[in-house]
């Protein structure tokens, strides 16, 4: 079953490669959508497929992400499906 979720991630997530490595790691599982930066620090990132894909996704974040990063904080949202989203992308 395909699903939609807006994920927003606190700590050190923002000029450390967190959406680089957000962006192959969805393309890993197929996931399409799009990760940005937020004003207040934050990524945000809304990611659609399958519920297996996005539990993956789920847990390489809760595993802490890039190496590079430090995650302190995971919010997820379940949202309507955008039928418009049809490839991951990195978000400026």
């Amino acid at each position: 079953m395909i699903k939609q979720v807006n994920i927003q991630v606190s700590g050190r997530v923002q000029g450390v490669g967190f959406r680089f490595f957000t962006y192959q790691q969805a393309n890993k599982l197929g996931l399409v959508g799009t990760v940005k930066n937020l004003s207040n620090g934050d990524v945000e990132i809304i990611v659609q497929g399958e519920d297996i894909a996005l539990e993956k996704m789920l847990h390489w974040l809760e595993e802490g992400g890039p190496r590079s990063a430090t995650i302190t904080d995971i919010r997820v949202n379940q949202v309507v499906i955008d039928t418009n989203l049809t490839s991951f992308n990195i978000g400026y």
